[in-house]
């Protein structure tokens, strides 16, 4: 299994690059998001991978960070969405934006994204609403312990590092989710309230995050 390419880019394609890895080139398939976030032709980049081999043909497809390749690991486990549809989604929503999407039963988001319809849409809401916590939790430990991307600096040690770290909302929600679990609060009501605040607010940092939470999950009337 292939995790992690880390080397220069060749050259860049509209869904894929080339990366050569010490004289081997490797095509690694992306999301419109994630190419237009990698660096230029000749410039160094890591990517983390997910190898997907069948009788017929074997693709290697990028992530900048792991909760990015964890989401597409549950999107392609839903029946009818493949490698493509996982990345269009990815593309138009990025992976903190399907956390959100998923959580609060946003169909009509992913339904968004190119080639995906609405019937596929429900399905992956359906399907991965109890997965979305643990990806958004995800999102402040792992992620923020080995998401950070470091090229140029494996390649040439004289060279500044090259990093893909999760966003300060993103570890906001994670923090926010956290405390709202030790509160005693589901995961998935929780999880729903932070993805909903962090909507309303994306600059809120934790505190702010969790006070408007409380406000959503507090009982009406």
């Amino acid at each position: 299994m292939i995790g992690k390419i880390t080397g220069r880019i060749d050259y860049r394609a509209p869904d894929h690059v080339l990366i050569d890895v010490r004289g081997v080139g490797y095509l690694v398939y992306c999301s419109d998001r994630t190419l237009a976030a990698l660096p230029g032709v000749g410039e160094a980049v890591a990517l983390f991978t997910d190898l997907v081999v069948r009788e017929d043909l074997m693709q290697l497809f990028g992530f900048q960070t792991l909760v990015e390749k964890e989401w597409h690991r549950l999107l392609t486990s839903v029946q009818g969405v493949g490698a493509k549809a996982s990345l269009a989604i990815l593309g138009a929503l990025g992976p903190d934006g399907v956390s959100r999407a998923i959580a609060l039963g946003d169909w009509n988001a992913v339904k968004a994204a190119k080639g995906v319809g609405p019937k596929i849409a429900q399905r992956v809401v359906l399907d991965l609403k109890d997965k979305a916590p643990g990806v958004m939790a995800m999102t402040g430990t792992l992620a923020e312990a080995h998401g950070e991307v470091e090229a140029a600096q494996v390649i040439e040690p004289s060279a500044p590092r090259s990093r893909s770290k999760p966003s300060a909302n993103q570890s906001a929600q994670a923090e926010a989710l956290s405390a709202l679990g030790n509160l005693g609060y589901g995961p998935g009501d929780a999880a729903g309230a932070v993805a909903q605040a962090a909507g309303e607010n994306p600059d809120a940092e934790t505190p702010a995050l969790i006070r408007a939470a409380l406000k959503l999950l507090a009982p009406k009337g």
